[in-house]
Order: structure tokens, then C-alpha cells, then sequence
């Protein structure tokens, strides 16, 4: 079983922690006493490729390399030790950055839509170049077990490829007119500039989404990554800014800024960001909308989940096992498509909590870049005290651990931030089942009609991705009908934490309404002109 879970490694995303905060404080090393780990010298090879250094990395590009903030360290989440040192922005580098990008942005827009399909093009091809080096380092920055990370870089190159399609059908519309002897036409066009805070979890996919989209329709990008992720952020600009000067573009059109709290919120407060897209939790991504939409700027917000799958009696029980595993279990939990509720029709629940805790006690925890890992470790020793609070939550409201329940702080794993993926048997009115917790736990319940089901699945403030395990054609139409899921992705048969580029990704309700990727989701970038 845990082999076929390795191999349902999809596209997923998201995060429901703040985005834009400074690292956190259970993250930081003193200076003074600062040791850097054996990740260094044992990958040496990778960061050298990518252009990354021990100390000195400087977290600003905006044509030029530089940056006047703190310098903060890079932590493997694996044993908590530095792995390189940044020199992060200020909002008096975001404030230049801005300016440059809208310069940039000026020539870019200019440019044939199918010449920039070119570009990206290339911009594709030497993400593939890097595609194993920067895979390893998303493993080692963020956490996430190597298939995954390989398989996020992969995501940015697909889709490059699918932007380089749109650059050959961003037709505008030839609309009827009632006046004799005229037409009317619409057309889409930039904004400007797309401002992309985005999130730990997915370090380059996210941005990869937003940009290669805000590319396509002629804006420039600015970035601010999440702080406690600054390498990747760095390697992968490194990278852009190569292909433009190679194509004789200016490349402070992918600038970058990292930093804390000030620099994120400085960003959603300029107006020279035409569009900003923000990744992280509710109640950050609620203000960032109330303080974009307040000087009429565009948002696009990708917030919580509290994913559920549905499991009927008439379903497949292996598929639906198998499927269940990876994606409560995968990126340890930490994908805000992670499935965070099962509910399962009362005849086969315990028929079916016996093959997962099964699985459950199968599964491997370690060093993400370990053969035969499948959950590497929390991000963050604060992620830590969020999974054993949880804990305490559910006994406090009656709820009972059926597996795992425990901090790994012994042995080999005793320095990092591993914890046991656990299974719990709690009732859907519990307050913790309510409210999501980014951390590998997963809350069972049971249910006995189909009504009952979708009413759990939808009694919920988030409304991300979803999912039902049935063979009934009529169960699987009332779901993706009307009196179905309320969610943005409503899966069929497939885990909550799949999705194809092809296809607008996004949530409803608390997870913000904001749509990337697939579909005309290429419009949010764009205004729109009829004449």
C-alpha cells in the first residue's frame, strides 16, 4: 500500500499558515552561536549549481543583486541547524523594486504575445536543466520528501508549457452591435504589475503559477516569498534573470523580495501592484483583501482548506485506502489540499479504519531525501506545537486517537520537527474539526445517508477541494451538482490533494474565491476593453 501511495504524487498546494510573517521565532539560531549543519558540505554540489552561497546570499533582485535588511538564516527542518545565511529586503527596496518592474513591464508588454511564449519557453527549459537540484532543495528548505520536490519544480515547468499555449490563444471577442454599420470588440490586456506573496509549502509551484500566467498576459512580477524559504526563492530567480538577459530583456520583470511582516504588507498596500496574490491563512488573506480591494487593486487569494473525502458503501475500498493515505499523509500534511476529514458511511467504517491504521503504522517518517520516506517533517518547532495542541483539543472534546497522537523526538529523529501522522474518531459538531490544523492529523467520522455526507462535507467556513469514493453514477452527478459539494475542486474517485494545471484552481467561502492555473483564469491578470 504505502508504494502505490508514493505513486499518487500530484499537483497540490496551498498553505493555511501567514505567508508574509517574519521567521519565526522557534526557527531562529543567535547569531553569535550559530552552527551550520552537515546539509552544506553533503549537498554542496546543488546549492553550488544554483548559484546559492553559505553566507552572503543577498535577497533582493531588481536588476541587480542586493539587499539592506536583517540577515536570517535558512533552517532544515530535519535537525533545526542553518543551512545558509540571506540578507533580506526592506520596504525601501521593495519601494525601488516596484519602480524598476513597472519599467521593466513597459517593454515587456510591447513584445508580440507569441514572442513572449518564446521566452517562457525558454524559461521552461532551464528550469528542466535544474529540475533535480532545485527539487532537492525545496526537500531541504521546506521539508517535503524528494518526489515531491522534484515534482513541484515540475509543476512551474508544466505550466510554463501551458502559458507558451496561451500565448497562441488570448483571443479577445467580436460581440454583435445593435447600431448599424458597427462592430464591437473585447480585448485583454496588462494591468501592470502582479505582486505574488506566496506561502512555505510550495515554495516554487505558486509562484510558478502566478507568474507564468502574469508573464503570458504582459505584466511584470514582483515576489516576496515566504521568509523562512528565501534559498529557493533566490535559485529560482537566479534562473529567470538569465533567460531575460539572454533574450535581451530587462530582468528586473521577475524581481524579488524577501523579508518579514513589513515588506508583505507594504506590498499589498502599493498601488503600483495592480494585482496581488496572496497564499496563506484566512485571517491574514482577509486582511490582505480588505486592504487590496480598498484601493481598488485586483486579489487573488488562495486560502485554508479542511478538505473532506466522502467514502460510500458501494465504493472501492482499496482505491479509496490507497488514495486516502497519500493525501492526509503527504508533504506532512502541510498542503492546504491535505485531507483533513474522512467521513464514511457507518456499514464500512470499521472495515475500513482497520486497513488504515494498518497503513497508518506502515508509514515511514524521516529525512525527507531518504528512499522509502512518505512524511518528512513539520516545517517549523511552532508547527510542532500547533499538532500537539490539536491533540490536547480533541481528547478535551471527546475525541479518541486511533493512531499516532505523538511528538518523534528521539533517536535519529530527535533534533528535527517529526511528529507520528495520526487517525482520530471524533463527531462533525466538534470545534477542532471546524478549524484546520496544518499538520498531519486526520479527523474519521461516519455518517448514514448521502445527504448527511455532503451537508458535513459543506458545514464548514472553508471551501477548497473535495472528494467521493462511490461507483454510483447517480451519487457521483448529485455531487458535482447543485445540492453537492460547495468546494472550488470537487473530486470524483480521486484524493483531495490531485489537480491539473488545466483546470482553475482555487476555493470558495474562507478560502477566498481566487482562481490560478487552468481555465480563463488568465483574465484575473488582465483588463478588460470593449470598443
Amino acid at each position: 500500500m504505502l508504494s502505490r501511495s508514493v505513486s499518487l504524487l500530484t499537483r497540490s498546494a496551498r498553505t493555511s499558515s501567514s505567508a508574509w510573517r517574519r521567521p519565526l521565532l522557534a526557527n531562529t539560531v543567535n547569531s553569535t552561536v550559530r552552527q551550520y549543519s552537515s546539509t552544506w558540505d553533503q549537498h554542496s554540489q546543488v546549492f553550488e549549481q544554483l548559484g546559492l552561497q553559505k553566507s552572503g546570499n543577498l535577497g533582493v533582485f531588481d536588476g541587480e543583486w542586493k539587499g539592506n535588511g536583517d540577515v536570517i538564516p535558512s533552517i532544515n527542518p530535519v535537525n533545526n541547524q542553518v543551512i545558509a545565511e540571506v540578507r533580506q529586503g526592506t520596504t525601501q527596496d521593495l519601494d525601488v523594486a516596484l519602480d524598476r518592474v513597472a519599467e521593466a513591464q513597459k517593454i515587456w508588454q510591447e513584445l508580440p504575445i507569441p514572442q513572449r511564449g518564446q521566452v517562457l519557453l525558454a524559461m521552461r527549459d532551464a528550469l528542466v536543466k535544474n529540475l533535480q537540484p532545485l527539487g532537492k532543495l525545496v526537500s531541504l528548505e521546506m521539508g517535503k520528501i524528494l518526489p515531491e520536490g522534484v515534482g513541484e519544480v515540475q509543476e512551474y515547468i508544466d505550466i510554463l508549457e501551458y502559458a507558451l499555449g496561451l500565448s497562441r490563444m488570448l483571443n479577445g471577442a467580436l460581440i454583435p452591435s445593435e447600431r448599424p454599420g458597427h462592430v464591437m470588440l473585447e480585448t485583454w490586456n496588462p494591468l501592470g504589475t502582479v505582486g505574488v506573496i506566496s506561502a512555505f509549502n510550495f515554495p516554487v509551484a505558486v509562484y510558478g503559477w502566478n507568474s507564468a500566467i502574469a508573464l503570458v498576459t504582459g505584466n511584470g512580477v514582483l515576489w516576496k516569498p515566504s521568509p523562512t524559504t528565501p534559498l529557493v526563492s533566490i535559485a529560482v530567480t537566479r534562473i529567470l534573470e538569465r533567460t531575460l538577459r539572454e533574450h535581451n530583456l530587462p530582468p528586473a520583470l521577475c524581481s524579488l523580495v524577501t523579508g518579514g511582516t513589513d515588506v508583505g504588507q507594504q506590498l499589498t498596500k502599493d498601488k503600483r501592484a495592480q494585482v496581488l496574490s496572496f497564499t496563506g491563512s484566512t485571517k491574514v488573506g482577509r486582511e490582505v483583501g480588505q486592504v487590496v480591494q480598498g484601493r481598488f487593486g485586483k486579489s487573488i487569494l488562495e486560502l485554508g482548506g479542511n478538505n473532506a473525502i466522502i467514502v460510500m458503501e458501494d465504493c472501492d475500498l482499496d482505491l479509496a485506502a490507497r488514495a486516502i493515505l497519500f493525501a492526509a499523509v503527504g508533504t506532512a500534511g502541510q498542503r492546504c489540499t491535505t485531507t483533513r476529514r474522512l467521513i464514511v458511511q457507518e456499514s464500512i467504517y470499521d472495515t475500513l479504519m482497520e486497513r488504515l491504521i494498518k497503513a497508518y503504522g506502515q508509514v515511514k517518517v524521516g529525512d525527507p531525501l531518504h528512499d522509502g520516506v512518505l512524511c518528512g517533517p513539520l516545517h517549523t518547532k511552532d508547527a510542532v506545537e500547533i499538532y500537539k495542541s490539536t491533540l490536547e483539543n480533541i481528547k478535551r472534546q471527546g475525541g479518541e486517537i486511533l493512531v499516532g497522537g505523538k511528538v518523534l523526538d528521539d533517536g535519529p529523529l530527535q533534533h528535527g520537527n517529526f511528529v507520528a501522522p495520526t487517525l482520530t474518531r471524533v463527531t462533525p459538531d466538534m470545534d477542532v474539526v471546524k478549524n484546520e490544523a496544518f499538520v498531519p492529523i486526520l479527523h474519521t467520522m461516519t455518517f448514514k445517508t448521502l445527504d448527511e455526507a455532503i451537508a458535513i462535507n459543506n458545514n464548514v467556513a472553508q471551501g477548497l477541494s473535495s472528494s467521493i469514493f462511490t461507483t454510483n453514477p447517480a451519487t457521483m452527478f448529485k455531487w458535482i451538482g447543485p445540492s453537492g459539494s460547495d468546494c472550488g475542486i470537487i473530486n470524483v474517485n480521486i484524493p483531495t490533494n490531485g489537480a491539473e494545471i488545466g483546470g482553475a484552481f482555487g476555493g470558495e467561502k474562507e478560502t477566498g474565491g481566487g482562481r490560478e492555473s487552468g481555465s480563463d483564469s488568465w483574465k484575473q491578470y488582465c483588463r478588460r476593453g470593449t470598443w
